[in-house]
């Protein structure tokens, strides 16, 4: 059998009992749709780079100490990886304001993150990212001020008060803006027929 048309299950396996080229395909099969994800979190190359790298780095530490045991979700398991490097680059460099959903003022404002990683299977991780991909371009058709806040607030994650200080604007005009801004993005949404998950 070609080892192109072999599951991720078993490419894992063989790569365990130390066929090297079966960890090869499983790179080449999923690197692209890490590598995308991680950069639409950090929007930026040389980053997404090393942030891959390490991830793979680390899928390979764990498979080889005998830790994997996901079933052949191979895919989902390295985005969570990634997802967790990404966070941790973050927090190391605070270059975003780590809030928890508990501390926002409302949970909706946070679209891109309501899905849970760990709960999702391949298709439906991979839908997701494709989702983001399409939602980020939609930010695009919104009016100016409406799509730095929103970016402000979704992807630097910061405070309202961060943001209308930085902004050189009220609290109040803060948050008028980004509920505008998210009516634009929903009417953008069935505009364009997304399915997005509140």
């Amino acid at each position: 059998m070609a080892i192109e048309n072999i599951d991720d299950r078993d490419l894992v396996n063989a790569y365990i009992n130390g066929e090297e080229k079966a960890f090869e395909a499983l790179l080449m099969r999923h690197k692209d749709k890490i590598y995308r994800f991680i950069y639409m979190k950090v929007k930026d190359s040389a980053l997404a780079q090393d942030i891959f790298q390490d991830t793979f780095i680390k899928v390979v530490n764990t498979l080889k100490a005998g830790n994997y045991n996901e079933e052949g979700k191979f895919l989902p398991w390295a985005m969570r990886i990634a997802h967790n490097l990404v966070i941790d680059f973050f927090r190391k460099s605070n270059k975003v304001k780590m809030i928890s959903e508990s501390s926002s003022q409302r949970e909706d404002f946070n679209i891109f993150h309501t899905l849970r990683l760990e709960d999702e299977n391949v298709q439906d991780e991979i839908t997701r990212v494709e989702l983001e991909s399409q939602m980020v371009e939609l930010l695009e058709h919104l009016p100016d001020s409406q799509r730095e806040i929103l970016k402000m607030r979704i992807f630097k994650e910061m405070s309202f008060k961060d943001i209308a200080e930085l902004e050189d604007i009220s609290i109040n005009t803060a948050l008028g803006r980004m509920r505008y801004a998210l009516i634009n993005l929903r009417k953008l949404i069935e505009k364009h027929q997304l399915v997005v998950h509140y």
